[in-house]
Protein backbone atom coordinates (compact mmCIF):
# COMPACT_ATOMS: atom_id res chain seq x y z
CA UNK A 1 0.00 0.00 0.00
CA UNK A 2 2.82 2.80 0.84
CA UNK A 3 6.34 2.29 -0.05
CA UNK A 4 8.34 2.97 2.60
CA UNK A 5 11.10 1.01 2.24
CA UNK A 6 13.44 3.03 0.51
CA UNK A 7 13.47 6.03 2.73
CA UNK A 8 15.82 6.34 5.74
CA UNK A 9 14.57 5.16 9.05
CA UNK A 10 13.85 8.77 10.49
CA UNK A 11 12.27 9.56 7.65
CA UNK A 12 10.34 6.83 7.77
CA UNK A 13 9.12 7.35 11.31
CA UNK A 14 8.02 10.39 10.29
CA UNK A 15 6.03 9.48 7.50
CA UNK A 16 4.32 7.14 9.60
CA UNK A 17 3.95 9.71 12.40
CA UNK A 18 2.56 11.54 9.74
CA UNK A 19 0.33 9.16 7.81
CA UNK A 20 -1.53 8.47 11.37
CA UNK A 21 -0.13 5.04 10.59
CA UNK A 22 0.31 4.24 14.15
CA UNK A 23 -3.25 3.11 14.65
CA UNK A 24 -5.86 5.80 13.42
CA UNK A 25 -7.76 4.63 16.23
CA UNK A 26 -5.52 5.79 19.06
CA UNK A 27 -3.54 9.37 19.78
CA UNK A 28 -0.51 10.10 18.32
CA UNK A 29 1.65 11.49 21.41
CA UNK A 30 4.15 13.46 18.97
CA UNK A 31 3.25 17.58 19.75
CA UNK A 32 3.27 19.84 16.31
CA UNK A 33 3.65 23.61 16.66
CA UNK A 34 0.61 24.78 17.47
CA UNK A 35 -1.03 26.85 13.72
CA UNK A 36 -2.33 30.00 15.63
CA UNK A 37 -1.73 31.53 18.69
CA UNK A 38 -2.82 32.53 22.38
CA UNK A 39 -5.08 30.19 24.56
CA UNK A 40 -8.50 28.63 23.11
CA UNK A 41 -11.78 28.70 25.15
CA UNK A 42 -12.14 25.19 25.01
CA UNK A 43 -16.29 25.57 26.92
CA UNK A 44 -17.46 27.88 24.10
CA UNK A 45 -20.69 26.05 23.76
CA UNK A 46 -22.57 29.48 22.75
CA UNK A 47 -24.94 29.09 25.81
CA UNK A 48 -26.13 25.83 23.99
CA UNK A 49 -29.99 26.41 23.44
CA UNK A 50 -29.52 26.47 19.48
CA UNK A 51 -30.06 29.48 17.40
CA UNK A 52 -28.34 30.89 14.49
CA UNK A 53 -24.95 32.18 16.71
CA UNK A 54 -25.12 29.61 18.71
CA UNK A 55 -21.24 27.80 18.95
CA UNK A 56 -21.81 23.84 18.55
CA UNK A 57 -19.29 22.19 20.75
CA UNK A 58 -17.76 18.15 20.31
CA UNK A 59 -15.68 15.99 22.08
CA UNK A 60 -13.43 13.55 19.90
CA UNK A 61 -11.98 11.31 21.62
CA UNK A 62 -9.02 11.00 19.63
CA UNK A 63 -5.70 13.42 18.93
CA UNK A 64 -5.66 16.09 16.77
CA UNK A 65 -2.05 16.41 16.77
CA UNK A 66 -1.50 14.02 13.40
CA UNK A 67 -1.28 14.72 10.13
CA UNK A 68 -3.52 17.42 9.11
CA UNK A 69 -2.62 16.72 5.48
CA UNK A 70 -5.43 15.12 3.48
CA UNK A 71 -3.17 13.02 1.24
CA UNK A 72 -0.59 11.79 4.05
CA UNK A 73 -3.21 11.24 7.09
CA UNK A 74 -5.19 8.63 9.08
CA UNK A 75 -5.59 10.28 12.21
CA UNK A 76 -9.33 10.32 13.19
CA UNK A 77 -9.83 13.63 14.41
CA UNK A 78 -8.32 15.04 11.40
CA UNK A 79 -10.13 13.16 8.90
CA UNK A 80 -13.05 14.01 10.12
CA UNK A 81 -12.51 17.89 10.10
CA UNK A 82 -11.16 17.35 6.62
CA UNK A 83 -14.26 15.77 5.69
CA UNK A 84 -15.85 19.49 6.45
CA UNK A 85 -12.70 21.68 5.57
CA UNK A 86 -12.42 19.95 2.07
CA UNK A 87 -14.47 18.60 -0.53
CA UNK A 88 -13.93 15.96 -3.23
CA UNK A 89 -15.14 16.19 -6.74
CA UNK A 90 -16.98 13.38 -5.18
CA UNK A 91 -17.81 13.03 -1.55
CA UNK A 92 -19.81 9.87 0.18
CA UNK A 93 -22.64 9.44 2.71
CA UNK A 94 -20.85 8.95 5.66
CA UNK A 95 -23.20 6.15 6.34
CA UNK A 96 -23.93 4.42 3.25
CA UNK A 97 -20.78 5.60 1.41
CA UNK A 98 -22.77 5.98 -1.72
CA UNK A 99 -20.95 8.92 -3.70
CA UNK A 100 -22.46 11.96 -4.23
CA UNK A 101 -21.37 15.43 -6.41
CA UNK A 102 -19.54 17.33 -4.19
CA UNK A 103 -16.88 19.96 -6.17
CA UNK A 104 -18.07 18.14 -9.36
CA UNK A 105 -21.48 18.68 -10.88
CA UNK A 106 -22.43 14.96 -11.29
CA UNK A 107 -21.54 11.65 -10.67
CA UNK A 108 -20.40 9.68 -13.52
CA UNK A 109 -22.89 7.58 -15.41
CA UNK A 110 -21.06 5.30 -17.63
CA UNK A 111 -18.54 3.28 -15.65
CA UNK A 112 -17.77 0.79 -18.48
CA UNK A 113 -14.72 3.32 -20.12
CA UNK A 114 -11.46 4.55 -18.80
CA UNK A 115 -12.06 8.25 -18.29
CA UNK A 116 -14.40 10.18 -16.01
CA UNK A 117 -15.09 13.77 -17.40
CA UNK A 118 -16.09 16.48 -14.36
CA UNK A 119 -17.26 19.84 -14.54
CA UNK A 120 -16.53 22.24 -11.54
CA UNK A 121 -19.12 23.50 -9.77
CA UNK A 122 -19.89 27.30 -10.36
CA UNK A 123 -18.88 29.82 -8.36
CA UNK A 124 -16.73 27.46 -5.98
CA UNK A 125 -14.66 29.06 -4.15
CA UNK A 126 -11.59 28.37 -1.47
CA UNK A 127 -11.82 29.61 1.89
CA UNK A 128 -9.59 32.61 0.68
CA UNK A 129 -11.65 34.20 -1.81
CA UNK A 130 -10.10 32.40 -4.53
CA UNK A 131 -11.86 30.03 -7.31
CA UNK A 132 -11.41 26.53 -7.33
CA UNK A 133 -9.99 25.55 -10.77
CA UNK A 134 -9.00 22.42 -12.48
CA UNK A 135 -5.21 23.46 -11.96
CA UNK A 136 -6.41 22.88 -8.43
CA UNK A 137 -7.69 19.41 -8.93
CA UNK A 138 -4.93 18.39 -11.08
CA UNK A 139 -2.63 19.24 -8.36
CA UNK A 140 -3.47 17.38 -6.23
CA UNK A 141 -3.77 14.29 -8.33
CA UNK A 142 0.02 15.09 -8.98
CA UNK A 143 1.06 15.02 -6.14
CA UNK A 144 -0.84 11.91 -4.91
CA UNK A 145 0.93 9.47 -8.22
CA UNK A 146 4.02 11.22 -7.77
CA UNK A 147 6.37 8.19 -8.24
CA UNK A 148 8.71 10.18 -6.55
CA UNK A 149 6.32 11.22 -3.02
CA UNK A 150 5.17 8.92 -0.53
CA UNK A 151 1.39 9.82 0.30
CA UNK A 152 -1.25 7.22 2.13
CA UNK A 153 -3.65 8.30 -0.43
CA UNK A 154 -1.46 6.70 -3.56
CA UNK A 155 -1.74 3.39 -1.95
CA UNK A 156 -5.93 4.12 -2.98
CA UNK A 157 -5.27 5.42 -6.90
CA UNK A 158 -2.08 4.04 -8.24
CA UNK A 159 -3.28 0.57 -9.08
CA UNK A 160 -5.96 1.99 -11.04
CA UNK A 161 -5.79 5.85 -12.03
CA UNK A 162 -3.23 6.26 -14.77
CA UNK A 163 -3.51 10.60 -14.48
CA UNK A 164 -5.47 13.92 -14.14
CA UNK A 165 -5.63 16.05 -17.30
CA UNK A 166 -6.96 19.84 -17.57
CA UNK A 167 -9.43 20.61 -20.19
CA UNK A 168 -10.54 23.88 -19.47
CA UNK A 169 -10.55 25.96 -16.22
CA UNK A 170 -13.49 23.98 -14.89
CA UNK A 171 -13.60 20.80 -16.86
CA UNK A 172 -10.95 17.94 -15.78
CA UNK A 173 -10.93 14.07 -17.12
CA UNK A 174 -9.31 11.17 -14.90
CA UNK A 175 -7.83 8.92 -16.98
CA UNK A 176 -8.00 5.34 -15.51
CA UNK A 177 -5.41 2.11 -16.57
CA UNK A 178 -8.46 -0.21 -16.78
CA UNK A 179 -12.37 0.33 -15.86
CA UNK A 180 -12.74 0.62 -12.30
CA UNK A 181 -16.20 1.60 -11.00
CA UNK A 182 -15.10 1.25 -7.59
CA UNK A 183 -12.75 4.33 -7.77
CA UNK A 184 -16.05 7.06 -7.58
CA UNK A 185 -15.92 5.70 -4.17
CA UNK A 186 -12.56 6.91 -3.66
CA UNK A 187 -12.52 10.03 -5.36
CA UNK A 188 -13.64 11.23 -1.37
CA UNK A 189 -9.89 10.74 -0.45
CA UNK A 190 -8.62 12.87 -2.44
CA UNK A 191 -9.42 16.28 -1.24
CA UNK A 192 -8.87 19.23 -3.79
CA UNK A 193 -6.49 21.86 -2.23
CA UNK A 194 -5.29 25.02 -3.88
CA UNK A 195 -2.30 25.10 -5.57
CA UNK A 196 -1.66 28.55 -4.82
CA UNK A 197 -1.01 27.69 -1.05
CA UNK A 198 -0.30 24.14 -1.23
CA UNK A 199 2.51 25.07 -3.53
CA UNK A 200 4.56 27.58 -1.54
CA UNK A 201 7.81 25.75 -0.24
CA UNK A 202 7.40 24.75 3.13
CA UNK A 203 3.54 24.47 2.48
CA UNK A 204 3.21 20.39 2.78
CA UNK A 205 4.80 20.69 6.20
CA UNK A 206 2.29 23.64 7.61
CA UNK A 207 -0.73 20.76 6.09
CA UNK A 208 0.87 18.18 8.38
CA UNK A 209 0.89 20.51 11.09
CA UNK A 210 -2.69 21.61 10.92
CA UNK A 211 -2.80 24.49 8.15
CA UNK A 212 -6.04 23.66 6.76
CA UNK A 213 -7.30 25.31 3.55
CA UNK A 214 -10.26 24.07 1.12
CA UNK A 215 -13.42 24.73 0.21
CA UNK A 216 -15.93 23.10 2.06
CA UNK A 217 -18.97 24.61 4.46
CA UNK A 218 -16.59 24.94 6.94
CA UNK A 219 -13.15 27.03 7.33
CA UNK A 220 -10.65 26.31 10.24
CA UNK A 221 -10.20 29.02 12.37
CA UNK A 222 -7.79 28.05 14.88
CA UNK A 223 -5.59 24.65 15.68
CA UNK A 224 -4.41 23.93 18.86
CA UNK A 225 -2.75 20.60 19.15
CA UNK A 226 -3.57 18.25 22.08
CA UNK A 227 -6.06 20.58 23.03
CA UNK A 228 -9.05 21.59 20.21
CA UNK A 229 -9.81 23.17 16.91
CA UNK A 230 -11.93 25.76 15.54
CA UNK A 231 -14.13 26.07 12.96
CA UNK A 232 -16.80 28.43 11.32
CA UNK A 233 -19.08 28.73 9.11
CA UNK A 234 -17.67 29.28 5.45
CA UNK A 235 -20.45 32.11 3.94
CA UNK A 236 -19.13 31.59 0.37
CA UNK A 237 -20.22 27.62 0.05
CA UNK A 238 -22.97 27.23 -2.94
CA UNK A 239 -21.97 23.07 -2.54
CA UNK A 240 -24.70 20.59 -1.48
CA UNK A 241 -24.55 20.04 2.05
CA UNK A 242 -24.18 23.72 3.70
CA UNK A 243 -23.63 24.33 7.30
CA UNK A 244 -26.17 24.28 9.97
CA UNK A 245 -23.80 25.82 12.52
CA UNK A 246 -22.17 29.37 12.59
CA UNK A 247 -18.98 27.95 14.84
CA UNK A 248 -17.76 24.65 16.00
CA UNK A 249 -15.22 23.42 18.56
CA UNK A 250 -14.14 20.31 18.60
CA UNK A 251 -12.16 19.38 22.31
CA UNK A 252 -9.64 16.72 21.93
CA UNK A 253 -9.95 14.52 25.19
CA UNK A 254 -8.45 11.09 24.91
CA UNK A 255 -9.02 10.12 28.58
CA UNK A 256 -12.44 7.92 28.55
CA UNK A 257 -13.72 9.95 31.89
CA UNK A 258 -13.20 13.67 31.35
CA UNK A 259 -14.55 12.94 27.68
CA UNK A 260 -17.80 11.48 29.38
CA UNK A 261 -17.93 14.09 31.54
CA UNK A 262 -17.95 17.05 29.61
CA UNK A 263 -21.29 15.88 28.25
CA UNK A 264 -22.87 14.96 31.30
CA UNK A 265 -25.01 16.64 33.48
CA UNK A 266 -27.04 20.05 33.19
CA UNK A 267 -23.93 21.91 32.82
CA UNK A 268 -22.63 19.75 29.98
CA UNK A 269 -19.84 21.79 28.16
CA UNK A 270 -20.35 19.92 25.11
CA UNK A 271 -23.21 18.33 23.03
CA UNK A 272 -21.85 15.41 21.24
CA UNK A 273 -19.22 12.82 21.70
CA UNK A 274 -17.85 10.00 19.97
CA UNK A 275 -15.93 7.02 21.56
CA UNK A 276 -18.23 6.09 24.50
CA UNK A 277 -16.97 3.74 26.55
CA UNK A 278 -19.68 0.78 26.97
CA UNK A 279 -19.34 1.14 30.80
CA UNK A 280 -21.44 4.70 30.72
CA UNK A 281 -24.03 3.84 28.14
CA UNK A 282 -26.94 3.73 30.54
CA UNK A 283 -25.61 7.12 32.60
CA UNK A 284 -25.93 9.09 29.66
CA UNK A 285 -29.06 7.34 28.56
CA UNK A 286 -30.83 8.19 31.83
CA UNK A 287 -29.78 11.95 31.15
CA UNK A 288 -31.34 12.44 28.36
CA UNK A 289 -28.32 11.51 26.57
CA UNK A 290 -29.37 9.66 22.94
CA UNK A 291 -26.09 6.93 22.52
CA UNK A 292 -25.70 4.61 19.72
CA UNK A 293 -23.58 2.28 17.94
CA UNK A 294 -22.32 2.03 14.87
CA UNK A 295 -21.03 -1.77 13.92
CA UNK A 296 -18.40 -1.90 11.00
CA UNK A 297 -14.82 -2.99 10.61
CA UNK A 298 -13.51 -1.71 13.82
CA UNK A 299 -11.15 -4.19 15.31
CA UNK A 300 -9.02 -5.90 17.83
CA UNK A 301 -6.46 -7.96 15.53
CA UNK A 302 -3.05 -9.80 16.73
CA UNK A 303 -0.42 -9.36 14.37
CA UNK A 304 2.29 -12.06 13.98
CA UNK A 305 6.34 -11.78 14.04
CA UNK A 306 6.58 -14.49 11.34
CA UNK A 307 10.41 -14.10 11.55
CA UNK A 308 10.43 -15.06 15.69
CA UNK A 309 9.85 -19.21 16.23
CA UNK A 310 7.65 -20.94 16.37
CA UNK A 311 5.39 -18.25 15.12
CA UNK A 312 6.45 -18.86 11.14
CA UNK A 313 4.55 -22.13 11.58
CA UNK A 314 1.02 -21.16 10.52
CA UNK A 315 -0.55 -24.08 13.12
CA UNK A 316 0.92 -22.20 15.92
CA UNK A 317 -0.76 -18.78 14.65
CA UNK A 318 -3.72 -21.25 14.49
CA UNK A 319 -3.95 -22.71 17.93
CA UNK A 320 -3.41 -19.23 19.64
CA UNK A 321 -6.54 -17.85 17.86
CA UNK A 322 -8.26 -21.21 18.64
CA UNK A 323 -7.78 -21.00 22.01
CA UNK A 324 -9.33 -17.48 22.55
CA UNK A 325 -12.70 -17.29 24.31
CA UNK A 326 -13.80 -14.60 22.30
CA UNK A 327 -17.53 -15.22 23.24
CA UNK A 328 -16.50 -14.01 26.85
CA UNK A 329 -14.59 -11.41 25.06
CA UNK A 330 -17.48 -9.88 23.74
CA UNK A 331 -19.34 -10.58 26.62
CA UNK A 332 -16.78 -9.17 29.63
CA UNK A 333 -14.92 -6.36 27.77
CA UNK A 334 -17.19 -5.30 25.09
CA UNK A 335 -20.49 -5.67 27.01
CA UNK A 336 -22.18 -7.57 23.66
CA UNK A 337 -20.95 -4.15 21.37
CA UNK A 338 -18.96 -6.56 19.51
CA UNK A 339 -19.04 -10.12 17.55
CA UNK A 340 -16.00 -12.55 17.11
CA UNK A 341 -14.44 -12.56 13.53
CA UNK A 342 -15.96 -14.80 10.97
CA UNK A 343 -13.95 -13.63 7.96
CA UNK A 344 -11.31 -10.50 7.73
CA UNK A 345 -14.23 -8.30 6.68
CA UNK A 346 -17.05 -7.66 8.83
CA UNK A 347 -20.29 -9.41 8.49
CA UNK A 348 -22.04 -5.75 7.02
CA UNK A 349 -19.85 -5.75 4.13
CA UNK A 350 -21.15 -5.79 1.10
CA UNK A 351 -17.92 -8.44 -0.06
CA UNK A 352 -18.32 -10.36 3.12
CA UNK A 353 -18.76 -14.19 2.95
CA UNK A 354 -17.91 -16.17 6.05
CA UNK A 355 -13.89 -17.74 5.75
CA UNK A 356 -13.41 -21.22 5.25
CA UNK A 357 -11.32 -21.08 8.31
CA UNK A 358 -12.96 -19.76 11.44
CA UNK A 359 -11.52 -19.30 14.67
CA UNK A 360 -14.37 -20.71 16.74
CA UNK A 361 -13.53 -21.50 20.42
CA UNK A 362 -11.99 -24.69 21.00
CA UNK A 363 -8.84 -24.85 23.39
CA UNK A 364 -8.69 -28.68 22.67
CA UNK A 365 -8.07 -28.24 18.97
CA UNK A 366 -5.33 -25.62 19.84
CA UNK A 367 -3.43 -27.99 22.09
CA UNK A 368 -3.95 -30.43 19.03
CA UNK A 369 -1.69 -28.10 16.69
CA UNK A 370 0.44 -27.38 19.64
CA UNK A 371 1.85 -30.86 19.62
CA UNK A 372 1.55 -31.67 15.69
CA UNK A 373 3.83 -28.29 15.64
CA UNK A 374 6.45 -29.81 18.18
CA UNK A 375 5.84 -26.35 20.54
CA UNK A 376 5.73 -26.69 24.59
CA UNK A 377 6.43 -24.25 26.76
CA UNK A 378 5.51 -21.52 25.02
CA UNK A 379 6.03 -18.11 26.61
CA UNK A 380 4.34 -15.01 24.77
CA UNK A 381 4.54 -11.03 26.05
CA UNK A 382 1.72 -9.74 24.08
CA UNK A 383 3.15 -6.01 22.64
CA UNK A 384 -0.02 -3.81 23.18
CA UNK A 385 -1.38 -0.58 22.20
CA UNK A 386 -2.87 0.76 25.34
CA UNK A 387 -6.09 1.99 23.91
CA UNK A 388 -8.98 1.48 26.53
CA UNK A 389 -10.93 -1.08 24.83
CA UNK A 390 -7.83 -2.66 23.66
CA UNK A 391 -6.90 -2.96 27.35
CA UNK A 392 -10.38 -3.78 28.41
CA UNK A 393 -10.22 -6.95 25.74
CA UNK A 394 -6.62 -8.23 26.36
CA UNK A 395 -7.23 -10.35 30.11
CA UNK A 396 -9.38 -12.72 28.40
CA UNK A 397 -6.28 -13.54 25.56
CA UNK A 398 -4.30 -14.20 28.50
CA UNK A 399 -6.61 -16.02 30.42
CA UNK A 400 -6.94 -18.00 27.07
CA UNK A 401 -3.67 -18.81 26.51
CA UNK A 402 -2.38 -19.28 29.71
CA UNK A 403 -5.15 -22.20 30.13
CA UNK A 404 -3.87 -24.31 27.30
CA UNK A 405 -0.24 -24.31 28.97
CA UNK A 406 1.01 -20.99 27.17
CA UNK A 407 2.61 -18.60 29.77
CA UNK A 408 1.58 -15.24 28.87
CA UNK A 409 2.32 -11.52 30.21
CA UNK A 410 0.86 -8.29 28.63
CA UNK A 411 2.71 -5.46 28.03
CA UNK A 412 -0.01 -2.08 26.89
CA UNK A 413 2.12 0.55 25.77
CA UNK A 414 1.92 4.24 24.37
CA UNK A 415 0.40 3.19 20.58
CA UNK A 416 3.68 5.55 19.12
CA UNK A 417 5.98 3.24 21.64
CA UNK A 418 4.66 0.26 20.36
CA UNK A 419 4.93 0.79 16.16
CA UNK A 420 8.38 2.43 16.97
CA UNK A 421 9.91 -0.60 18.09
CA UNK A 422 8.51 -2.46 14.84
CA UNK A 423 9.38 0.60 12.56
CA UNK A 424 12.78 0.35 14.09
CA UNK A 425 12.89 -3.50 13.66
CA UNK A 426 12.65 -4.41 17.14
CA UNK A 427 11.98 -8.23 17.79
CA UNK A 428 8.62 -8.95 19.05
CA UNK A 429 5.67 -11.91 19.34
CA UNK A 430 2.49 -10.60 18.68
CA UNK A 431 0.85 -7.27 18.34
CA UNK A 432 -2.80 -6.29 19.62
CA UNK A 433 -3.95 -2.82 18.32
CA UNK A 434 -6.95 -1.31 17.01
CA UNK A 435 -7.89 -0.89 13.30
CA UNK A 436 -10.75 0.47 11.18
CA UNK A 437 -9.96 0.87 7.68
CA UNK A 438 -13.85 2.13 7.39
CA UNK A 439 -12.34 5.26 7.72
CA UNK A 440 -11.35 5.46 3.76
CA UNK A 441 -14.28 3.26 2.42
CA UNK A 442 -16.48 0.12 2.30
CA UNK A 443 -14.51 -1.11 -0.74
CA UNK A 444 -13.32 -4.78 -0.09
CA UNK A 445 -10.48 -3.99 -2.38
CA UNK A 446 -9.20 -1.47 -0.67
CA UNK A 447 -9.58 -2.79 2.93
CA UNK A 448 -7.80 -5.69 1.96
CA UNK A 449 -4.83 -3.41 0.20
CA UNK A 450 -4.48 -1.45 3.32
CA UNK A 451 -3.31 -4.30 5.07
CA UNK A 452 -1.61 -6.54 2.82
CA UNK A 453 0.53 -6.04 -0.29
CA UNK A 454 4.16 -6.94 -0.88
CA UNK A 455 4.81 -3.36 -0.21
CA UNK A 456 2.51 -2.81 2.79
CA UNK A 457 3.82 -1.31 5.44
CA UNK A 458 1.90 -4.01 7.83
CA UNK A 459 3.41 -6.92 5.99
CA UNK A 460 6.62 -5.86 6.56
CA UNK A 461 6.39 -5.72 10.34
CA UNK A 462 4.80 -9.01 10.08
CA UNK A 463 8.07 -10.07 7.94
CA UNK A 464 5.79 -11.86 5.86
CA UNK A 465 5.78 -10.26 2.23
CA UNK A 466 8.69 -13.14 1.50
CA UNK A 467 6.54 -15.97 2.08
CA UNK A 468 5.45 -17.97 -1.03
CA UNK A 469 1.95 -17.84 -0.16
CA UNK A 470 1.88 -14.17 0.54
CA UNK A 471 4.10 -13.74 -3.03
CA UNK A 472 0.97 -15.98 -4.61
CA UNK A 473 -1.96 -14.01 -2.63
CA UNK A 474 -0.63 -10.82 -3.41
CA UNK A 475 -0.84 -11.61 -6.83
CA UNK A 476 -4.19 -12.96 -6.72
CA UNK A 477 -4.92 -9.39 -4.87
CA UNK A 478 -3.84 -8.00 -8.04
CA UNK A 479 -5.97 -9.75 -10.23
CA UNK A 480 -9.11 -9.42 -8.36
CA UNK A 481 -8.75 -5.22 -8.51
CA UNK A 482 -8.56 -5.66 -12.31
CA UNK A 483 -11.25 -8.32 -12.49
CA UNK A 484 -14.43 -6.05 -14.79
CA UNK A 485 -16.95 -8.16 -13.53
CA UNK A 486 -18.69 -7.45 -10.29
CA UNK A 487 -19.83 -10.39 -9.28
CA UNK A 488 -16.33 -12.69 -10.41
CA UNK A 489 -14.38 -9.60 -8.74
CA UNK A 490 -16.16 -10.25 -5.19
CA UNK A 491 -15.75 -14.27 -5.33
CA UNK A 492 -12.08 -13.57 -5.95
CA UNK A 493 -11.77 -11.06 -3.09
CA UNK A 494 -13.70 -14.01 -0.91
CA UNK A 495 -11.44 -16.45 -2.21
CA UNK A 496 -8.09 -15.01 -1.21
CA UNK A 497 -9.65 -13.58 2.08
CA UNK A 498 -10.22 -17.18 2.74
CA UNK A 499 -6.10 -17.44 2.53
CA UNK A 500 -5.42 -14.63 4.82
CA UNK A 501 -7.59 -16.49 7.14
CA UNK A 502 -6.02 -19.50 7.54
CA UNK A 503 -2.83 -17.55 7.41
CA UNK A 504 -3.64 -15.79 10.47
CA UNK A 505 -0.69 -13.48 10.54
CA UNK A 506 -2.63 -9.98 10.84
CA UNK A 507 -6.21 -10.84 11.60
CA UNK A 508 -9.51 -9.70 13.40
CA UNK A 509 -10.14 -10.96 16.71
CA UNK A 510 -13.35 -9.46 17.64
CA UNK A 511 -15.22 -6.63 15.36
CA UNK A 512 -16.82 -4.23 17.81
CA UNK A 513 -19.69 -0.97 17.53
CA UNK A 514 -18.25 2.41 17.88
CA UNK A 515 -21.05 4.63 20.17
CA UNK A 516 -21.36 7.88 19.83
CA UNK A 517 -23.78 10.43 22.37
CA UNK A 518 -25.32 13.72 21.66
CA UNK A 519 -28.14 15.85 23.32
CA UNK A 520 -31.26 15.51 21.04
CA UNK A 521 -33.07 17.95 23.21
CA UNK A 522 -30.34 20.44 20.73
CA UNK A 523 -29.13 18.09 17.68
CA UNK A 524 -30.83 16.65 15.17
CA UNK A 525 -29.99 14.90 12.21
CA UNK A 526 -27.09 12.89 14.10
CA UNK A 527 -26.22 9.49 12.42
CA UNK A 528 -23.14 7.29 14.57
CA UNK A 529 -20.63 6.43 11.95
CA UNK A 530 -18.94 2.95 12.34
CA UNK A 531 -15.61 4.75 12.06
CA UNK A 532 -13.81 7.27 14.76
CA UNK A 533 -14.65 10.87 14.56
CA UNK A 534 -18.31 12.71 13.60
CA UNK A 535 -19.87 13.79 10.60
CA UNK A 536 -22.33 17.19 11.24
CA UNK A 537 -22.62 18.06 7.57
CA UNK A 538 -26.66 17.30 7.51
CA UNK A 539 -27.33 17.81 11.73
CA UNK A 540 -28.82 21.31 12.63
CA UNK A 541 -30.05 22.36 15.68
CA UNK A 542 -33.00 20.73 17.30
Amino acid sequence: MRDVTDLPAPHRRSFLKYTGALGAAAALSSSLAACSSGPQSTNDTGGGKGGKNAALTAVIGYGNDGSWDPTQTASAFSMAANQHIYEGLLDTDPISREPYAALATEVPSDLTGTSWKFTLRSGATFHDGKPVTADDVVFVFDRILDPNTQTLAKGFFESWLKEARRIDASTVELILKFPFPEGLSRLTLAKIMPKHVFSLPGAWDDAIKGKAVGSGPYRQTAHHPKSNTTFEAFAGYNGPRPPAFKRMNWLTIVDAAPRVAKISGASAGAQIADNIPYANIEQLKKGGMSVQGGAGMNNLFLMFNTRHKPFDDVRVRQALRYAIDTGKMVEVALRGHGRPSSSFLNEGNPAYRAAKTVYAYDPEKAKKLLKAAGVSGLKIDILAVNVSWIVDCLPTIKASWDAIGVETTLSPQETTAVFTKMDQKQDYQVVAAASNPNQFGLDADLIMHYNYGPQNLWMQYARWAGDPVARQLFKDMDRATREPDADRKKAMIQDYVDVVAEQAVLYPVVHNELMTAWDPRKLSGIRAQPYPGINLLQAKWA
